[in-house]
């Protein structure tokens, strides 16, 4: 199975358009043949863990009126959405959060962007940190090819 690196997000990403000081900004990427809205389909599909974890949050928030995300209103929706990019987030009181993924080298590179608004989103920052690594890394490594994920035979 490939190893997920972190890494750095390509300078061509449309991310670094909304970057200033003081935003978060990660990276992991893996190789991958998958266009980028193939790997948010795939890596984006959360685990069982993963979910309960997403509708814990949204049941704690909801009552500060943060959005949560509804049937018919996605938590992440699509922001910009190019054959070699796709961006997805979202704009709240507490922060602005965009995921990011695009194709390059052979590789797909899934970023995330988070800008605080105030001490409650730099605070939700560091609580969800944790949270974040756990299912930013394991996001990216189901978006591995299936040839990229078979073990290497051994000589």
């Amino acid at each position: 199975m490939s190893a997920v690196r972190t890494d750095t997000l390509p300078r061509t990403s449309t991310l670094w358009s909304l970057h200033q000081p003081g935003d978060f900004i990660d990276c992991y990427s893996v190789p991958s043949s998958l266009s980028p809205s193939e790997a948010a389909d795939r890596g984006l599909a959360l685990p069982p863990w993963a979910d309960a974890l997403l509708r814990l949050r949204n049941t704690l928030v909801r009552p500060f009126g943060l959005k949560t995300g509804e049937p018919d209103r996605p938590i992440f929706p699509i922001c910009h959405d190019t054959e070699e990019e796709i961006i997805l987030g979202t704009d709240d009181r507490h922060l602005d959060f965009r995921i990011g993924l695009i194709r390059q080298g052979g590789r797909i590179y899934m970023s995330t962007w988070v800008r605080p608004h105030n001490l409650w989103g730099r605070a939700y920052l560091r609580a969800v940190m944790p949270f974040h690594i756990l299912i930013s890394r394991g996001a990216v490594a189901r978006m591995a090819s299936e040839a990229d994920r078979a073990p290497v035979p051994n000589p």
